[in-house]
């Protein structure tokens, strides 16, 4: 319940405020500043987010199936395509590590039931 209201009140602001940033993640920083200051515990939040991290796949399928059909007009950046790929790849795996130490370091045990 928790995700559902930060990112609504993201979308909200973003749009009301006209913000060039996705309301998805004004919500997400709402929600993680929410847990820093500890106004929420990882605890109430937990259940919905793993549910949420299983089945992320299912919410690729459609960019994936949009890819494919528009083949025609991106089969000649397809190095260049590959290339942004990789590197994003890298830069996730880098800050996905970073945030999950920062994480570990000051919520260690706040997870647990």
């Amino acid at each position: 319940m928790y995700i559902l209201l930060f990112s609504i009140v993201g979308e909200f602001l973003s749009t009301g405020l006209n913000l060039p940033v996705p309301g998805s993640i004004i919500g997400m920083v709402l929600l993680f500043l929410a847990l820093k200051f500890k106004l929420i515990r990882l605890r109430q939040i937990y259940d919905a987010g793993q549910f949420m991290i299983e089945n992320m796949t299912i919410l690729f399928l459609p960019a994936g199936v949009g890819i494919m059909s528009h083949w025609d007009a991106i089969s000649t950046y397809w190095w260049q395509i590959i290339v942004i790929t990789l590197l994003a790849i890298v830069v996730n795996f880098a800050v996905i590590g970073f945030v999950t130490q920062f994480i570990k370091q000051h919520f260690e045990g706040d997870y647990k039931k």
